[in-house]
Parts: structure tokens; sequence; C-alpha cells
């Protein structure tokens, strides 16, 4: 099986995410900084194995991790080796720890955010509104990213005077170029940041999840202090990346597509189409890491080895041919059915996909109605990607208004 180095700079990710397709639905891959593991690049194979008992969260697992190969300053160690979570464990515990958040982001209970997401859009276009006509504007930091962080953090408990610290730290969380004598101070700095929420809530509880998983704990439901910190910290950054990249990315496909734009102003198509296809062609997420065989599993015709490591690529996934057609390349808002897995699928499906939709459904027509001129500023072709091997992110959108 021929080995494909994930690019650490991300130059290419739609000509990586076909290489990884073309290997077969298991790719033998390179993690940035020499790391080595498998990953699933055909659809109907990932479902299979998101849902397989054999194929699990716990790192002890990982034969490179019992035999110490895998460094403590390895950039990517945070999201390998993240604590104690809802996202690292399995069985009776994952249900334990994701019970609370399932709850509080159903797709009922989101629905009630409504109005404050709307709220917060509508103030977010109101500042655009102000600049200075003919003005170049960054629309993923003055629109994309304030929406979804401010959102979450309501959701949490999260003092909007943190923002610019998270910001910062989840930059060199997420960054492949972090230097490896930086990492261990930003994860301890994360994980103090974090703590010291959890303490205020817990000095001062409010109406916020993060309060809802104290009280649970000292209500018999045995959280400990690093569940809750972790689940915290799991939340805030799962809960505005995605998101951001879900907008930023949209913006551009419709940009790039102007009789599909024409067609969803019109109102000939509707918004939910946009995101869904958003989802399948160009989603958020690139590469989710990382699961763990405890023994050989059988992927088509080749083998995950016992104590491999597994990565699940949504980049190649979304654009399968054998799940979406011939057509599987384009950018389509009609196709019909659109079943992505964008968000995951089995027990570790992403809790928060109500939410990044409702996110998404509100702030791209508004964007729109307000902005119905809209253009790219730069090429297409000359958006950035930034070096993140598992959010499918740019550096920024630059635009003009009109």
């Amino acid at each position: 099986m021929t080995r494909i180095a994930l690019d650490p700079f991300v130059a290419d990710l739609d000509g990586e995410s076909a290489r990884l397709r073309a290997a077969g639905p298991l790719a033998e891959v390179e993690l940035p900084g020499g790391v080595h593991c498998y990953a699933v690049t055909h659809h109907a194979e990932a479902r299979q194995l998101l849902t397989d008992s054999r194929v699990v969260k716990d790192i002890n697992v990982w034969n490179a991790w019992q035999r110490g190969e895998i460094p403590m300053d390895w950039p990517l160690i945070g999201l390998a080796n993240p604590g104690r979570s809802m996202l690292t464990v399995d069985g009776a515990d994952h249900r334990r720890l994701r019970t609370l958040v399932a709850q509080a982001l159903t797709v009922k209970r989101v629905e009630r955010l409504r109005a404050g997401i709307e709220a917060l859009t509508t103030a977010s276009l109101d500042r655009l509104a102000a600049l200075p006509k003919g003005e170049q504007v960054d629309l993923k930091a003055e629109f994309a990213y304030p929406l979804p962080m401010n959102v979450i953090s309501e959701l949490m408990g999260v003092d909007s005077t943190d923002h610019p610290r998270l910001k910062e730290l989840f930059e060199k969380f997420f960054s492949t170029q972090t230097p490896p004598e930086e990492v261990p101070q930003m994860m301890a700095d994360l994980g103090a940041l974090f703590a010291k929420i959890v303490d205020g809530k817990r000095e001062n509880p409010g109406d916020d999840l993060t309060s809802a998983l104290i009280a649970a704990s000292e209500n018999g439901d045995q959280l400990t202090d690093e569940e809750i910190v972790n689940t915290l910290q799991l939340i805030i950054a799962a809960g505005h990346e995605t998101t951001i990249s879900l907008i930023v990315n949209a913006v551009v496909a419709l940009q790039t597509h102007p009789e599909q734009r024409k067609q969803v102003l019109s109102g000939e198509v509707p918004w939910e189409n946009v995101i869904e296809e958003t989802l399948r062609w160009n989603t958020p997420t690139s590469h989710v890491l990382i699961r763990f065989a405890t023994e050989d599993v059988e992927v088509g015709d080749k083998v995950l080895p016992k104590g491999e490591a597994l990565i699940v690529s949504f980049g190649a996934l979304g654009r399968d041919e054998a799940q979406h057609g011939p057509t599987a390349g384009d950018f389509d808002i009609t196709r019909s059915p659109n079943r992505h897995i964008a968000f995951g699928h089995g027990p570790h499906v992403c809790p928060g996909a109500a939410l990044s939709r409702l996110e998404a459904g509100v702030a791209l027509p508004a964007l729109y109605e307000r902005f119905p001129e809209l253009e790219l500023a730069v090429p297409a072709s000359e958006l950035r990607n930034k070096p993140i091997v598992t959010q499918n992110d740019l550096h920024d959108l630059p635009v003009e208004l009109g």
C-alpha cells in the first residue's frame, strides 16, 4: 500500500482528497510530523467503521503510543489525545458524558436559539454596512467568526472577554505549523483557561451548559473536573470552527457558481440545499483524528491492522462517486438525494449539527439579503487555506460588499 503524506500547508485539499479516494477505501497516510496511520476515504466504508465496536477512541490501544513513538510536542497531540471527554471514550462512559450535551442541543431546543442568532447576525451586518463604501472586507473575520463564537459562548457561559485569548490559543491548537517547543505550553494554557471558566461557573452558576454539567456532577452523575473542563473545551472548539468554515465555504461556492446563486436568491432553490451541498462538496472538516483498531478489521479488500490508528477523511468522502454519482465533483444545489455524513455517523455523530445548520441557515440568507451585490475581492484561486489538517479553513475571505 503506497503511503500518502498529508500536506501540512494544505496547498491543494481537493487534489489530496482525490488521491486518497483513488488509493481505495482504506489509504495508508502520514500525518504532519511523520506519524503513520490509516484513512477511510469512501462513504460506505466510513459508515461501516464509524459504527464498528472494534474501532475505539482509547489512545492506549495505539501501538505507536504504547511504544512511546508519539512525542508530547507533536503539533497534533491536542487532537490525538485531548483528554477525557465524550470525544475520547466509548460505550457507557460515552453515553454518560454525551447525554447532557445532547439534551441541550436537540433540534427543538436549538430552535429556541433562533431569535438570539438572528439578533447577532443583524448586529454583525449593521457593522459591515457602517464601513466606508468600497472598502475591502475580510468576511471571515468580520462576519463568519463572530456569530458562531458568540452563540457557542453564550450557550456554554463563556464571557466575551475570553474570546481574544481563545482565538489565539485555538489558532495554535489546530495549526500544523505551531513550533513543537510551544505545544506543551499551549496545551497547558488552554487547560488553565477552561479550568478558570469552570471554577467561575462553580462559584456563580448561570443558565448555561457549563453550569448544568457542574450541577450534574454534584448531583451524583459523577463527572470529574477533568471531564467537565475537557467537554467545555471540546464544545467551544468544535462549536465555532465548523460553522465558520461552513459559512465561508458556502459564500465561496455561491460566488463561483453565479447561476446557482441566482437560483437561491430568487427563491427557486431553498437555502437548506446550499447548506447541505456545501457540507458535502466542500466539507468544513477535512480529516477527523483519531480512532484505534482493537483487532484486525477488514475494510473492502484491505485490512486495518490491530493497534493501528484511523482517521476519517471527510473531504474525500463527500465526493465519493459510489455514493453521490458521477457528478460528485460538481457543486449542485439541486442535488437530490444528498445523503452525506459531514457531521459524522454512529455513536460519535456531532451533537452540534442542528446548531451549526441553524446558524448558517440564518446567517447566509441575511448576508445576501443585505448585500446582494457581494463579490469576491480576489479570484477564488488566490484564496489561501490555513495550515490545518483537520479543518477546511481559509486564512481570510476578502470581499467587496457592493
